[in-house]
């Protein structure tokens, strides 16, 4: 395939007239890029068989919005590239919908883009996309295809602005989603060969995604060497003090994947195998027992190949995250169940938080902390009125007093500000679609468990009040003190935040942290298995 070899920061210098194109009254102005044979050439071996989304644009379809939109000759360049690189396969649909990439994609636009640049009407057509109960979509329906066109141009020029000082081709935007399932193994040799130098340069840009490169190397190098061993899974023999084979078999998987650095090759069941387990436990998001349980053995018994595959599904995802130089950003992991604050790449505090349970999953999106809001009312959603509200008041007339609840209106309900109050004592507000937010909570106890994906769909947060002083640190009026008077007042208030604070919610099932340790978490809303199905021709 020819690829164009123009990098970034050439193209963006050519284009900085096209970039600042008005939605309503501007047109992108031509330049004079001589392209001759170096687009890209269409891949006419992507099919419907191998494709990683299902459904494919007809070529005239590009050629017809590149003249409707007045493109450039190099915007044009790019945009014809990036669908020959893909033989037109969809970036970001598939017959199911808007794909997992275009909602992160939009999370990250969204953060790093001046709001008053954002194509309003595109906006307003992905929301209405995102909470629709039917989402099942045509290759061949007109607005699928216009916001599917609008999307790829959005990001072409996210990328003109963003990428142009990495050294990275334009060519090289196609490979950003996924174009057609390979063997896990294959797509690793890919992604470590030395000679991808637009891989290199954007592993050196994006850091999370640079140290799960880096591990992805020794993990692929530990697969090369045969893996680690199969434990058995008699759970009584591992126990402190024991000496048995299965230990001595324990500790050569620890020491194989790192968290166990003894040569230590006895049958005995150490200390310092307790202390490897601890750490292994830790990396795996589990109470720290230094005990090996069933549910660790399988957890340990997962092949090498299967973390490989993970960790290349939360580098794909990586790519999405935005540049954390200097902004501060709040950050939830979902199947982490934590939220970070952030600033300068660096993390100032974090907490454990409770998410959506299956069924009610917390969505991954993007926002701006607006509103602090102490002693809170808690609007009931219409879902909860319909299936607990109503079937309440069925069974006892005094459901609502009994919970500090009442009737607004025919058929809306809240519960009042005070102690039982499903929110706690204060709320944090960032606009949605999804009707989310972080608050917090009367159930302390939730945050004792591992696995905390029990709410609705809200984000609880285990320390409510630490995350209001620090969101309040620079309003001098506003003292610890202050704050916890307007948490227990019983009075709702509103505080309007200026500027307001970004927020992101991921979805990572594996990342390195601050100490270079490997994490992973597990798939609790199958968003993994989902994209591995469309990535891997061997999904594990």
């Amino acid at each position: 395939m020819l690829r164009l070899t123009i990098p970034f920061f050439m193209i963006g210098s050519l284009l900085s007239q096209g970039c600042e194109r008005n939605n309503n009254t501007k047109t992108e102005k031509n330049t004079d890029l001589s392209i001759g044979e170096e687009l890209v050439k269409r891949d006419t071996t992507i099919n419907i068989g191998n494709a990683y989304n299902d459904l494919f644009l007809d070529s005239s379809a590009v050629e017809k919005f590149i003249q409707s939109q007045q493109l450039n000759d190099s915007v044009s360049f790019v945009l014809r590239g990036f669908y020959n690189a893909r033989n037109f396969e969809y970036a970001w649909f598939c017959t199911d919908g808007l794909i997992e990439q275009s909602l992160s994609f939009r999370s990250l636009y969204k953060t790093e883009d001046d709001p008053d640049s954002l194509n309003k009407s595109l906006e307003t057509r992905l929301d209405r996309l995102r909470v629709s109960k039917d989402n099942s979509v045509s290759a061949d329906d007109p607005l699928t295809i216009k916001t599917e066109l609008q999307l790829s141009l959005q990001f072409i020029r996210y990328a003109l602005v963003h990428f142009r000082d990495m050294g990275i081709s334009p060519s090289s935007l196609a490979t950003f989603i996924p174009v057609r399932k390979k063997q896990v193994l294959e797509f690793a040799d890919e992604i470590l060969d030395s000679g991808n130098t637009d891989n290199k340069n954007y592993a050196a840009f994006n850091i999370s995604y640079g140290l799960l490169k880096v591990k992805l190397g020794q993990y692929r190098a530990i697969k090369n060497n045969g893996g680690w061993p199969v434990l058995g899974t008699d759970v009584k023999k591992y126990r402190l003090g024991t000496n048995n084979d299965e230990v001595r078999v324990l500790k050569k998987r620890l020491q194989i994947s790192g968290e166990l650095v003894a040569t230590d090759t006895t049958g005995i069941f150490s200390p310092e195998l307790e202390s490897a387990i601890n750490i292994y436990q830790s990396n795996q998001g589990e109470k720290l027992t230094g005990q090996i349980s069933l549910n660790l053995l399988k957890n340990l018994n997962i092949p090498v190949e299967a973390r490989i595959q993970q960790i290349i599904l939360n580098m794909q995802r990586m790519r999405w995250m935005p540049d954390q130089s200097e902004a501060l950003l709040i950050k939830v992991n979902i199947p982490e169940f934590v939220v970070y604050v952030d600033s300068a790449q660096k993390t100032l505090f974090k907490m454990d938080v409770v998410v959506g349970v299956q069924g009610h999953n917390t969505t991954m999106f993007s926002g701006n902390i607006n509103q602090v809001v102490f002693s809170p009312y808690w609007n009931i959603p219409p879902s909860i009125v319909r299936k607990e509200i109503i079937p309440g008041l069925r069974r006892d007339k005094n459901y609502l007093k009994n919970r500090n609840m009442e009737r607004v209106g025919s058929s809306s309900f809240r519960q009042k500000p005070g102690p039982r109050n499903a929110l706690g004592k204060v709320k944090f507000l960032f606009p949605n679609s999804f009707n989310i937010y972080m608050h917090d909570t009367p159930q302390k106890g939730f945050f004792d468990r591992d696995k905390r994906s029990l709410s609705h769909g809200c984000i609880r947060l285990s320390d409510a009040r630490k995350m209001a002083i620090y969101l309040l640190h620079n309003y001098p009026e506003w003292t610890p003190e202050k704050i916890d008077k307007a948490m227990d007042s019983g009075h709702e208030r509103f505080v309007k935040l200026k500027p307001t604070v970004p927020v992101i919610i991921t979805y990572y099932t594996a990342w390195v942290d601050k100490n270079g340790s490997l994490h992973f978490a597990n798939d609790i809303y199958r968003h993994d298995k989902t994209m591995a199905k469309k990535m891997f021709t061997n999904p594990q």
